[in-house]
């Protein structure tokens, strides 16, 4: 652990629904829930707001509906939030080389390697607490959004503080003050405690950090072995040595949906599978990167899980490889049950592909040959049958939340739709509250439009390697 506070640890606060927020000025100082907003949809981010009537990250919006009914329920919009990212991260960027992305919203930033260190000396508590002040009124002026920071001498009392510290506060842990500011904290604040390690902590009596720095060493080897135990034995008194890392290499890139009723027609899954094949490997290039691995995620209605993986012979970032490997391992899988969920990944990443495409795939030349001569957007043969069912739904989906313009009242976004309704509210980050107005779904006059950027954030700012 460092002699000073020299590691900034940065979390955006509850970050997508505060950009929702800073975006939709009807949505300021209102509870706003951003995440799936179909019957099986999953809550991603509640503004502090929402909070208050218990919505919690994770939960189903199904419960946060019954719990707070007079929110805001809006699908994500992530090209706005990776341009906000890029807004943020640029300006810690200024104060060290080393940031570390954990997200978009959250980062490590290494003080003593950034010009406010002096003659190779790191910076002091008293610099390192206005350098925090100064980063969240920056990126307040960029964004308008708030940020919390924690600052320690080491990346997990850091990132602890930084929690303690919301919302859009300052903590700081002044040397030889951690292990009295860790001994009364619940064990699960431990990096690799979770619920099973916490049950068996409990069990035994320990119920916070000074309880495990009590129990000691051998202790703590009996009851999780010896890598566990040692671990958690020297984070419990506050001593962590990981460095602040600047590039993160992703390990795999996945995609998955959620239907809002099974999935029991077997060509509407095999096309729902080819469709997240081919999102999969639209992520994968847009990161430049290829894979050896691909995974197959089955969930069945009853929560039942299956994975399957195939490796192939080389890594590829080609679609019909993808999607080829994936319909393999979907046909040894038995979705007659009905499937609630499916997601395709690709693990095993790395920045070249392996020109022998029909080495990976395993077909043989002839159908290789007429695939690639005559072959459909799919990888079908011109002549095939096309087994794809019809895209459910309308042409244009009016999702709540998504930004669209009109050509007669301009911008604006969907505040719901449903009965060949839609209903807008036009309105810009930088507007008074907008005017609500109701159109026909299919309006010739309305279109899906980009996000707005927020003033002082740049639009079209690439993503962060660790946002997706």
């Amino acid at each position: 652990m460092r002699a000073e506070p020299s590691v900034l640890h940065l979390d955006m606060d509850a970050f997508y629904a505060s950009v929702e927020q800073a975006s939709k000025p009807s949505l300021r100082g209102r509870p706003v829930v951003v995440g799936g907003t179909g019957l099986r949809g999953v809550v991603a981010t509640a503004s502090y707001e929402a909070r208050r009537f218990g919505v919690r990250s994770a939960m189903p919006v199904a419960q946060a509906r019954r719990l707070c009914p007079n929110a805001a329920y809006l699908h994500p919009r992530f090209s706005l939030y990776r341009q906000v990212s890029a807004t943020v991260m640029g300006l810690l960027q200024e104060l060290s080389p080393l940031v570390e992305p954990l997200s978009l919203d959250e980062a490590f930033v290494d003080l003593a390697a950034g010009p406010h260190a002096a003659a190779g000396r790191a910076p002091g508590a008293l610099v390192c607490r206005r350098v925090g002040r100064d980063i969240r009124a920056a990126i307040h002026e960029a964004t308008g959004l708030g940020a919390s920071v924690g600052l320690a001498g080491s990346k997990m009392l850091a990132k602890i503080a930084s929690e303690r510290a919301k919302p859009d506060g300052l903590l700081l842990l002044e040397p030889g003050t951690e292990r009295a500011f860790l001994a009364p904290l619940p064990v699960r604040v431990l990096p690799g405690v979770g619920p099973a390690t916490e049950a068996a902590l409990r069990r035994a009596g320990i119920a916070t950090a000074g309880d495990a720095v009590g129990a000691g060493h051998a202790e703590l080897v009996r009851l999780l072995g010896q890598a566990h135990g040692t671990a958690l034995h020297d984070l419990s008194r506050g001593l962590d040595d990981r460095p602040v890392v600047p590039e993160r290499d992703a390990k795999s890139v996945s995609v998955e949906d959620t239907f809002a009723e099974d999935l029991t027609d077997r060509s509407r899954v095999r096309w729902e599978v080819d469709r997240l094949a081919g999102r999969c490997v639209g992520r994968l290039r847009a990161a430049g990167r290829s894979g050896r691995t691909v995974v197959l995620k089955v969930r069945s209605h009853d929560f039942t899980t299956v994975t399957r993986s195939e490796t192939l012979r080389g890594p590829t970032d080609d679609p019909v490889v993808v999607k080829e490997a994936a319909a393999r391992l979907l046909a040894g899988v038995d979705t007659t049950a009905g499937v609630r969920l499916l997601g395709v990944g690709v693990s095993g990443l790395a920045d070249f592909t392996q020109e022998d495409l029909f080495a990976q795939s395993g077909w043989g030349a002839g159908t290789a040959a007429t695939d690639v001569a005559g072959g459909g957007p799919d990888g079908e043969p011109a002549d095939a049958p096309d087994r794809r069912p019809p895209e459910p739904g309308p042409s244009r989906s009016w999702l709540p939340g998504i930004d669209v313009t009109h050509a007669e009242f301009g911008p604006g976004w969907v505040q719901g739709s449903g009965v060949g309704r839609v209903t807008v509210r036009f309105e810009t980050p930088s507007s008074a509250p907008g005017r609500v107005r109701t159109f026909a779904a299919d309006d010739p006059h309305l279109a899906p439009a980009d996000p707005p950027p927020l003033p002082g954030t740049r639009p079209g700012s690439p993503a962060s390697a660790t946002g997706e």
